[in-house]
């Protein structure tokens, strides 16, 4: 069975704290990460090296992830790379129509699959393993805090002050044993 060191993943994302955020998640993994900043840069990427799985944005300036969809599978070579949307517009103008056309197999057929901003690094990571035939495991304790800190810290960067205040007190309350 290969092990996540023998695959690599096309990160697509053009705000850099997310592809960064999932590049790590990936990267903790053990996978080999490739970044790309939209959907041109992406094509790059993959006529340099055809990535073995796709993490896509769906709404980026330039080319969209949709955009970058229909090339890529026009091309016999690319046409089977499996592929998630990673994406906050899912609910939407931005995004809604793209997503719900490649969800119900109108544009692509595949796993149609989906995950909302912020991602859940569990759910992420387990899902590309799936998608590339690499055992998921689950992680350590120590791995699964820093998982959750890190899940924390992305949630917060769009909280608003008063999120942020009911965070600081759930997280304030003594703990019970």
């Amino acid at each position: 069975m290969p092990k996540p060191e023998d695959k690599t993943i096309l990160v697509v994302d053009d705000e850099e704290d997310a592809r960064e955020y999932l590049a790590t998640v990936l990267e903790d993994a053990g996978f080999n990460v490739v970044l790309a900043v939209d959907g041109d840069d992406a094509l790059d990427k993959v006529r340099s090296a055809p990535p073995d799985f796709i993490s896509l944005d769906l709404v980026m300036p330039g080319k969209s992830g949709i955009r970058f969809l229909h090339e890529l599978r026009r091309n016999k070579e690319w046409e089977k790379i499996p592929f998630v949307i990673v994406t906050a517009h899912a609910s939407d103008e931005q995004g809604q129509d793209d997503l719900q056309n490649i969800m119900a197999g109108k544009t692509f057929s595949g796993p149609g699959f989906y995950l909302e901003k912020p991602v859940k690094p569990e759910e992420y990571i387990k899902f590309v393993c799936e998608q590339v035939g690499v055992d998921y495991a689950v992680p350590q304790e120590a791995d699964r805090a820093e998982a959750l800190r890190e899940e924390l810290q992305q949630m917060l960067r769009g909280a608003d002050t008063a999120q942020m205040e009911r965070a600081v007190r759930a997280l304030s309350k003594p703990k019970k044993h």
